[in-house]
């Protein structure tokens, strides 16, 4: 069959919806379908996107850090995808990433061609969006776009039942297959190689976030352990504001600020690091969320240090029955830095780090999350019929 993938971002571009989206669609390919992406051109010198499916890209508006990331950009994108969507060879199913305003594009689009979607719904963005802004009225035209987009797919797929039950929450009845999220452990795999002194963030950091907090550890773990490096590797709208307070703090040079990697580079960095590190803000609607860079950077063998409420912390807990996978700690400064002086007073052998690497290859892979992504989209295909 062939099948339509619609996402504003996508491989080579490195992110964690890019891995997965890449993922769904090898996995579709290796079923023998047919797969077509619609998506924006990517920056330069980022690499090669197609590994069988046929990428189509469109130039779009970047944020000053080169995402697209913002109502303006997310219209560049989504404006030109309605034409594109309606003129291009009928699917048998759509597949579309995230945000709500595509989403809602591309029910449109299905319902007058009568093609069913699945809608990948890991994240609740209007949930998201209630803290990063103080206005009720942004918050209820997303709300209200985001259950159009939700309600008219013939199908979602999500990471976790707290996803499951929030839908629910919000009024959307349609059907939900709970697939999980995994790391690629073809790019994301323990590769030996000496520990340093180094603790990695690795992703987006927001308010919704709450990584500022890992400032003011790092500094109280420093007192004890100088020496040592933070690493943010990523973006994020709290930079500037984490920068400012690092230095407030004397940390100098010792808290770094680099752009996002590729998995390629990411991985060997988190090889090399004492402990990965992972935040969510506590009391912010958003409890319900996974902190989905704990599966690659287990699967690059470097335990993690979350601290916040969710299902992260359970997780990390029922996998350190099995190898030793990191902790979980109270959304607290002093909590953090107690937490990083452990990891660094005891740091893994590599042959533990290989452990941790396999165990998460074996139980939380996004190639097999892909397959299941992969069927139901196959399955949604096969029903037909049209968007709701």
């Amino acid at each position: 069959m062939r099948v339509i993938i619609v996402s504003r971002i996508y491989r080579p571009e490195p992110s964690a919806a890019s891995l997965f989206l890449g993922s769904v669609s090898d996995a579709l390919t290796a079923g023998g379908h047919e797969v077509e992406v619609l998506t924006a051109k990517p920056l330069p010198g980022q690499g090669e996107a197609s590994r069988g499916e046929r990428v189509r890209t469109f130039p779009v508006l970047r944020d000053a850090n080169g995402y697209v990331r913002g109502y303006v950009q997310y219209m560049s994108f989504d404006l030109p995808l309605a034409f594109r969507l309606l003129f291009a060879r009928r699917p048998a199913a759509v597949f579309v990433e995230p945000p709500p305003t595509t989403g809602a594009v591309v029910r449109v689009v299905c319902a007058l061609r009568r093609i069913p979607y699945v809608y990948d719904a890991a994240d609740i963005w209007s949930d998201a969006a209630g803290q990063a802004t103080d206005s009720r009225a942004v918050v209820r035209v997303l709300r209200w776009i985001e259950r159009f987009a939700l309600r008219g797919a013939a199908e979602l797929v999500t990471i976790s039942d707290g996803v499951v039950e929030r839908l629910r929450q919000l009024g959307v009845s349609s059907p939900v297959e709970v697939t999980g999220f995994g790391a690629d452990t073809t790019e994301f795999k323990y590769r030996e190689a000496p520990t340093e002194r180094l603790f990695i963030y690795a992703g987006t950091y927001t308010g919704l976030h709450g990584a500022d907090i890992l400032i003011e550890a790092f500094a109280r773990f420093t007192e004890t352990h100088p020496g040592y490096r933070l690493r943010f590797i990523g973006n994020g709208t709290e930079q500037e504001r984490m920068r400012a307070r690092a230095d407030a703090l004397g940390l100098g040079s010792a808290v770094e600020f680099a752009p996002p990697v590729p998995p390629a580079e990411l991985a060997p960095q988190l090889a090399r690091s004492v402990a990965s590190l992972a935040t969510l803000q506590p009391g912010g609607g958003y409890e319900y969320a996974f902190t989905s860079k704990a599966y690659s950077s287990l699967a690059a063998g470097c335990p993690v240090i979350f601290a916040g409420p969710g299902p992260t912390g359970p997780f990390l807990r029922d996998a350190a029955r099995a190898v030793p996978a990191g902790a979980a700690v109270a959304y607290d400064a002093d909590a953090i830095a107690d937490a990083m002086r452990a990891a660094a007073d005891a740091p893994l052998s590599g042959a533990d780090r290989a452990r941790v690497s396999e165990w998460t290859a074996a139980h939380h892979s996004m190639r097999a999350v892909a397959e299941r992504v992969a069927a139901r989209i196959a399955a949604v295909a096969t029903r037909g019929g049209s968007a709701r």
